[in-house]
């Protein structure tokens, strides 16, 4: 594979750049103006001809979802570009990092998508959580409207309450409405009926931010970067058990080139390469290329790019109840499968770490993922049943082996031993509150 350059943490040495001047200095802005100078579809071709793809999670490609926008003659009324700021995904923490160290580039992307899509109505949905973030993001545009480079658009940094669910794009429009964020039925689509029922593209920071260099090289150049189906660079968060966790924007070997390898000499059992929501891999399929295609053929997928590496340490059944327990917890409750299926996922799985699971406990998991699997209005309730499901299908016998001991056979010495979900401290502290 040929060497990928940074291309959305280009100039920045390692740091940050928040200061408008030394970002124009840079060339920063350059990519606007020669969007500006294009026709709207044409910009929209430059996305198309780069072959980006959403950095998401879908991977669904960028300049295509720009075109099922409308235009504003054939739709009138107002357009909006939403970009989806909420990082929520357990594993994934980039966009946080790249709208503290490359605020302009990513407004700078937000802007010439909106150009793109003809809209005058830009809404950055930002995870409440991320105050830091919001600042930065605050005091750069601030900068942009002294420097009179929005060009007539309206830029809203609009805080969320740090539901998961509403990183689900319509669950994220019911919010910015006011509404609970809940997913809505499909169809209608975002593009045509999205935010206040008008033509919406709704994106996320990475690919937002990757837009400023595409248009600024231009799309076919993009997409000689990387490799087939996988054009440009991706930033990976690299989490675990590893001895460089981090943001990496340029794998090598992830895991034991940049990443620095498993700590104290242990040994890999498990990598999750997208997220909490990605099937688990096993230490054999360590050479898996990084890419879409790649990790599809792996029985994976690339997701939100969150790495999470697992030593030899880990009880697989306790890291199946952590995730269960999160997804249950964000689960909004608006369909039956997901409301009630997360949470008998989570039961089970606890029956089995307690050691009072029979054989028959461990087929109904198996029947009650699969009940969940395409039943849900939105990907949460198959997240948990994905993840779940590839953990019993790589590790079975460590399943077995909980039903066969009636105990967890790591004893006690599991390094997820005794950490608790989120929703699992909240529950203990209101129960001590309680008594």
């Amino acid at each position: 594979m040929p060497e990928r350059p940074e291309i959305v943490f280009a100039g920045t040495g390692g740091g940050a750049v928040t200061d408008i001047d030394d970002y124009v200095a840079a060339g920063g802005f350059n990519a606007l103006r020669k969007a500006r100078a294009m026709a709207p579809d044409d910009v929209i071709a430059e996305l198309e001809a780069s072959g980006l793809r959403g950095r998401g999670g879908a991977g669904f490609p960028t300049g295509r979802k720009w075109a099922f926008v409308p235009k504003p003659d054939q739709l009138p009324k107002p357009h909006y570009l939403v970009v989806n700021a909420d990082e929520s995904e357990p594993g994934t923490f980039k966009d946080r990092e790249i709208m503290l160290r490359v605020p302009f580039r990513f407004l700078e992307g937000c802007l010439i998508a909106a150009y793109g899509i003809e809209s005058q109505h830009v809404f950055v949905y930002i995870r409440g959580e991320y105050e830091q973030e919001f600042e930065v993001l605050r005091d750069s545009l601030e900068a942009m409207r002294k420097a009179d480079l929005l060009g007539g658009i309206t830029v809203v940094l609009h805080r969320g309450a740090g539901a998961y669910i509403c990183g689900e794009e319509t669950a994220l429009l019911e919010s910015l409405e006011g509404k609970r964020g809940q997913p809505r039925t499909k169809p209608p689509f975002p593009a045509i009926a999205g935010l206040y029922a008008a033509p919406t593209a709704v994106n996320n920071v990475e690919s937002i931010t990757t837009v400023t260099p595409v248009i600024e090289m231009g799309g076919a150049e993009y997409a000689k970067l990387g490799v087939e189906n996988s054009a440009g660079t991706r930033v990976f968060s690299l989490s675990g058990n590893v001895v460089n966790p981090g943001n990496y924007e340029l794998p090598r070997e992830l895991v034991y080139d940049v990443g620095g390898g498993i700590p104290n000499g242990r040994e890999l059992k498990a990598v999750i390469p997208g997220g909490s929501s990605t099937s688990v891999l096993t230490a054999n399929a360590i050479d898996t290329k990084m890419d879409f295609t790649s990790l599809v053929e792996a029985g994976s997928s690339i997701g939100s790019a969150g790495v999470i590496v697992i030593d030899d340490r880990c009880c697989m059944v306790q890291l199946g109840i952590r995730v269960s327990q999160f997804y249950e917890h964000e689960s909004c409750g608006k369909c039956t499968p997901c409301r009630v299926g997360t949470k008998w996922v989570t039961q089970i799985l606890q029956k089995i770490e307690d050691g009072r699971a029979s054989q028959t406990d461990l087929d109904l998991l198996l029947s009650v993922c699969d009940r969940i699997m395409g039943k849900c209005l939105c990907p949460l309730g198959d997240s948990d049943a994905i993840a779940v499901l590839s953990y019993v299908d790589k590790f079975r016998d460590e399943y077995q082996a909980h039903i066969d001991l009636g105990r967890c056979p790591f004893d006690g010495d599991s390094s997820i031993e005794g950490i608790l979900a989120p929703s699992a401290i909240h529950e203990q502290h209101g129960e001590a509150a309680h008594v």
